[in-house]
């Protein structure tokens, strides 16, 4: 039986991490009949999985989650990082203006979340927010989403053209068809003061899915502090250089949305995916097994 290329490539990795070893690499990649560029490139393939670009530990995570899984030491993913000019993004000044704190507020609701983001367990605190997404070619896009704030996890998000507050209610309707099983009386719906939130529509919709609404302090952006860095995290992420039309923008957001719940591995999250980290949250299995080798942490 032929032993494929992955398998040949995670023994070489769990060689070249022993205390002992005296083996270099390409001795090993020579050994087991594999090159070294293909070693390499296997390596490669966890900073560049699925197309966004990953730091240490966005490759030491994506890593464990190969089949079968390869144990990296983080110092030496950072060495090869370094070795091979590998970047991973870097958090810059959000350019863009928040769309909803420009926006006139009429009825606020009081801040009940007060900051317990996670203490509450999962679907217990629900943030949302909008954002624009501009790129100078394709017209300019207006994103609302909800995510989970105890698990990060997107559980709906609309974009529209259009700054109308029927992409605001979609949102909420797509979230409530699809996880409302999920929900209580008790959870909550946490956004800003802008008029999104404030309108009449808005509060009887959430009512009507029987969800309790708060909202942050005035010009408080640490109120809502996760979804805020959701947005970040994504216009760091995405590339919509090329995109002409409101199609185009919506193709990549997709692609990165599917990205972000099951493939972007958190440190914060017991090294899983948003949605992994929910279901472990949930059934107590963890998917992963953890090496305890001196150096990973």
């Amino acid at each position: 039986m032929s032993v494929p290329a992955s398998a040949k490539y995670s023994i070489i990795r769990e060689m070249t991490l022993r205390d002992n070893n005296l083996l270099n690499i390409s001795w090993l990649c020579a050994a087991a009949g594999v090159s070294r560029s293909g070693y390499y490139h296997y390596l490669d393939k966890a900073y560049l999985y699925r197309g966004y670009d990953k730091g240490a530990r966005g490759i030491y995570m994506r890593l464990l989650h190969l089949d079968p899984p390869v144990h990296m030491n983080i110092k030496k993913i950072r060495r090869l990082m370094k070795k091979y000019k590998l970047f991973c993004p870097i958090r810059k000044a959000n350019p863009y203006r928040r769309a909803a704190s420009a926006l006139v507020t009429a009825g606020t609701a009081p801040n009940l979340l007060n900051r317990e983001f996670e203490i509450h367990g999962p679907r217990k605190v629900l943030l949302t927010d909008i954002t624009y997404i501009i790129n100078g070619k394709a017209p300019r896009c207006y994103m609302c989403t909800i995510i989970d704030a105890c698990t990060k996890e997107l559980l709906a998000w609309s974009l529209s053209a259009s700054m109308e507050e029927e992409f605001v209610l979609e949102t909420v309707k797509r979230m409530a068809d699809t996880h409302g099983v999920s929900l209580s009386e008790e959870t909550l719906i946490h956004s800003d003061q802008g008029s999104h939130y404030t309108s009449v529509r808005f509060q009887t919709l959430v009512k009507d899915k029987k969800l309790r609404q708060s909202m942050s302090r005035k010009a408080n952006c640490w109120d809502n502090a996760p979804q805020e860095s959701f947005f970040g995290h994504m216009k760091d992420e995405i590339d919509i250089s090329h995109c002409e039309s409101f199609e185009d923008v919506l193709s990549v957001i997709t692609d990165w949305t599917d990205y972000y719940n099951n493939d972007r591995y958190q440190w914060n999250l017991a090294k899983l995916s948003p949605a992994e980290y929910y279901k472990y949250r949930i059934t107590g299995d963890y998917p992963l097994v953890i090496p305890k080798a001196k150096g990973c942490d």
